[in-house]
């Protein structure tokens, strides 16, 4: 009799490859219904062990399903601020147009600040040449810059047309010296005026020295002051 055949030692399938083969036969479980129900996979969470195939789709539905809804419930949130800032910058800018003079610009501008953005402090530093019409000093938050405050001005922006900082004391002393400057330092964001050359600075300032972060955007400042700078030279012209 031939010798018995020593018996072949056994094989073991490489993960992977399985895993290839089954991304190219996507068709598998067509019929194998039952065998779906019998895998096993981890859970999500370690602590909970392994859960059967299906049990793990339906929780990777819901995470996708609770996902898009924080999503969409973000991108709601953002829509609603949006149309807020838009309809309070429409009431500011239609009152900022029915200023009469110079003066009652930077009050109105002062006012719809405060009670539409909560903007503690303003300063409107214009150019000296746009007050040679003036029948009298400008009043606060009005002022006529000069080469001391234009310096330290120019220096916070740091060549820059917008800005926000952090502003300390002595800065708020000097540039908004019409309002009682923070216990420390505060915060404010700056913004050169300009129509064809320079007609001056505005400058936005709160007690919280996080309120104008310097990562915030500077685009609602930018808009304002170019609406601003239009106003101011409008109302210098004489009649």
């Amino acid at each position: 009799m031939p010798p018995a055949k020593a018996p072949e030692p056994r094989q073991t399938l490489d993960p992977e490859m399985v895993a290839q083969w089954l991304a190219r036969h996507p068709d598998f479980f067509i019929g194998r219904e039952g065998l779906l129900q019998q895998l096993k996979v981890p859970h999500p969470d370690a602590r909970h062990g392994a859960v059967s195939l299906l049990q793990r789709l339906v929780h990777d539905l819901r995470e996708r399903a609770e996902g898009a809804e924080r999503h969409l419930e973000q991108l709601l949130d953002s829509a609603r601020h949006n149309e807020s800032q838009y309809r309070r910058t429409r009431e500011l800018i239609l009152a900022l147009l029915e200023a009469e003079d110079s003066d009652a610009l930077g009050e109105t501008l002062a006012t719809q600040l405060a009670e539409r953005f909560r903007t503690q402090a303003v300063a409107l530093w214009c150019a000296p040449s746009l007050t040679d019409c003036d029948p009298a000093p400008p009043q606060p938050p009005r002022f006529v810059l000069d080469e001391a405050s234009g310096a330290r001005l120019a220096a916070l922006l740091d060549g820059r047309a917008s800005r926000c900082r952090r502003l300390s004391r002595t800065d708020w002393k000097r540039l908004l010296p019409h309002v009682d400057p923070p216990s420390q330092a505060g915060s404010c964001a700056v913004t050169r005026l300009t129509l064809g050359e320079p007609q001056g600075y505005l400058i936005l300032a709160s007690h919280d020295a996080e309120h104008f972060r310097a990562s915030l955007d500077t685009l609602f400042t930018e808009y304002l002051g170019e609406v601003v700078a239009r106003l101011m030279v409008a109302h210098a012209r004489p009649d």
